[in-house]
């Protein structure tokens, strides 16, 4: 495949330069024993999106030139969705124990008592910035730039284009208005490219001061809407047919709808290789390339029914389509070129590496359900003991047993895949059995075949259930937002992160309330934001006992209550607006102190 489109040729010589030993440490390398460390994960790439793994149409010539020359874990697990990954990559641990169980409406929200990695290296020394996507609680104290991240470039909630944007740059990749250190600020540039620039300032900062750092950079591509994606790079692929890569055979209007939407992704992920690409010569214009760990991996499967190598399935799913990723491993000082592990690991695994990698302790304090996978990648014989990994999310406030699971021993995989979209399932589980090894598309179910491998694999879900459901009292309660801090004066109040009530979670009809705590008595000015008001009506606040209702006129977007006296304590907050009898949510309510 021509790579014409960056300076791959380029790449590969600087890939192979430090890892070949042709370039020599600088003085601020050789002093420094602990390495720094980038994370980099995109979102809804699929774990074939990538010319490493076979795809042909989709150019990634810098992420290849990674695979060829550091190591690569080439049997790792995520989760089927992006927040609960996030929940373990953060914590080392499964995410049902973190109260981050699903993607939205309160479910997002990841308790602020788990200890990050970002607040473990901070600990450490290290300076840490994050840049792109959180998803993991969007107010006091659970934002990243609470759990431990020094300097904070995100967008709010699960991407671009959600009811938490900010009003009046919805949807907007491009010149979007992002959350810096907490405050709105309009920014310039495609959003990929924002990220990437500012973790590279980051960096700077970092080196400047002599300082170790940890870089996360989450993108919000590939993931939806696909209506702003790198013009020139969809101009290029809008001449690509996407078709050998579709998993199912579409015809007419509905090949081209598909083959253009792929033409979008495909553009987002050259994006990001690109950006992937500036970083590494950036790295290697510092002189710090020997001794940065660069890690990158997707969050979940594709966004689509398309290729994911010898598997079946896409994101949300937990047959292995939707819950694989390789994951790339960059550390010249320590992992050679080519180095291979097919062991299996997952996300959980991430933290308990990178602190091994950096000599960070305290997890003996802090217990992780991970283990460092760093000696199958520094050595060629490591001692990994059998274990098993379970994977499961759906929608809904608690997760039942048996729904929408995988869990992972050896080459068994025990699976039931009742559907991520549905809160419970009913009747009896259909559980099937498949060896991943000799089976790895899972076309041939052998529980029948197998009865004590599948009472084994059974018995250890339950077990392991049970466990991370009884991590804390309440276990799958949301954490509550607090409100009246000096660390966040003005709160922004989105659908992302009530409690839904009425109606579908972000349909315009839908109503909730949000979850609060107050540390002390304070007045508030509340601005309601509505996305319709039809006819003139009116919107009634409620906080714990308290009402306030105000008159909103005909086609009015903004309505405002003063002095709302919120006590001391555990409340909630809802607003309902009644538009000649028809009831709906705000898609805002914005709190001031006083």
């Amino acid at each position: 495949m021509n790579h014409s489109i960056i300076h791959s040729r380029g790449l590969q010589l600087l890939f192979f330069g430090v890892v070949s030993g042709c370039v020599i440490p600088s003085g601020a390398q050789a002093e420094s024993k602990r390495p720094n460390v980038v994370v980099i994960m995109s979102d809804d790439q699929g774990g074939g999106d990538y010319g490493f793994q076979g795809n042909t149409l989709i150019e990634t010539p810098a992420l290849d030139a990674m695979f060829e020359n550091g190591g690569c874990l080439t049997n790792f697990y995520v989760s089927p969705v992006c927040a609960p990954t996030r929940a373990s990559l953060m914590t080392g641990r499964y995410n049902y124990r973190t109260r981050c169980i699903d993607t939205y409406i309160g479910r997002a929200m990841m308790d602020s008592d788990e200890k990050t990695l970002a607040e473990y290296l901070q600990d450490a020394g290290y300076r840490t910035g994050i840049y792109g996507k959180w998803h993991l609680g969007d107010n006091y104290p659970l934002r990243a730039n609470d759990q431990g991240f020094q300097d904070s470039l995100v967008h709010r909630g699960g991407g671009i284009g959600q009811p938490s944007d900010p009003i009046g740059a919805e949807g907007k990749y491009t010149d979007p208005t992002l959350i810096k250190n907490g405050i709105e600020t309009p920014m310039k540039g495609y959003c990929t490219d924002i990220y990437f620039d500012a973790a590279m300032q980051f960096i700077d900062k970092s080196v400047n001061a002599k300082k170790n750092f940890f870089t996360y950079i989450a993108t919000n591509a590939p993931h939806g809407p696909f209506h702003d994606v790198p013009a020139k790079l969809y101009e290029k692929y809008q001449d690509v047919d996407f078709s050998p890569i579709l998993i199912k055979e579409l015809k007419n209007d509905r090949l081209e709808k598909e083959n253009d939407k792929l033409a979008r992704i495909a553009a987002m992920i050259t994006n990001i290789d690109l950006n992937v690409g500036r970083l590494f010569e950036h790295l290697q214009a510092l002189g710090v390339l020997e001794n940065t760990i660069v890690i990158y991996l997707n969050d979940n499967g594709p966004n689509s029914l398309r290729f994911v190598g010898d598997m079946r399935g896409m994101k949300t799913h937990v047959d292995d389509g939707g819950i694989r990723s390789p994951l790339l491993f960059h550390w010249p000082a320590k992992v050679k070129s080519g180095q291979r592990s097919s062991e299996m690991c997952a996300h959980i695994d991430v933290l308990p590496t990178l602190l091994d990698a950096c000599s960070v302790d305290g997890l003996k304090t802090h217990p992780v359900d991970g283990r460092s996978f760093l000696p199958l990648l520094v050595t060629s014989q490591a001692d990994w003991p059998a274990r098993s990994l379970v994977f499961q999310t759906h929608r809904g406030d608690e997760p039942q047993l048996y729904h929408h699971f995988a869990i992972h021993n050896g080459p068994w995989k025990l699976v039931h895949p009742s559907g991520f979209g549905q809160e419970k399932f009913d009747g009896e589980a259909n559980f099937e059995l498949y060896n991943l090894h000799q089976d790895p598309r899972q076309q041939h179910n052998i529980a029948v075949d197998y009865p004590e491998v599948f009472a084994r694999l059974k018995a250890d879900y339950e077990l392991w259930f049970q466990d991370v459901s009884s991590t804390r009292p309440d276990n799958y309660g949301p954490p509550r937002i607090i409100i009246g801090t000096d660390f966040e004066p003005k709160t922004v109040l989105t659908r992302q992160d009530w409690r839904h009530a009425q109606g579908k979670p972000w349909a315009q009809n839908s109503n909730g309330s949000w979850l609060l705590e107050a540390e002390e008595p304070r007045s508030y000015d509340v601005e309601i934001i509505f996305n319709h008001s039809p006819t003139k009506g009116f919107a009634t606040i409620a906080v714990g006992n308290l009402t306030r209702t105000i008159e909103i006129a005909t086609g009015q977007k903004r309505g405002y209550v003063q002095r709302v006296d919120i006590p001391q304590g555990q409340t909630s907050l809802s607003v309902t607006a009644d538009f000649d009898g028809q009831k709906q949510g705000p898609h805002q309510v914005i709190l001031q102190v006083l």
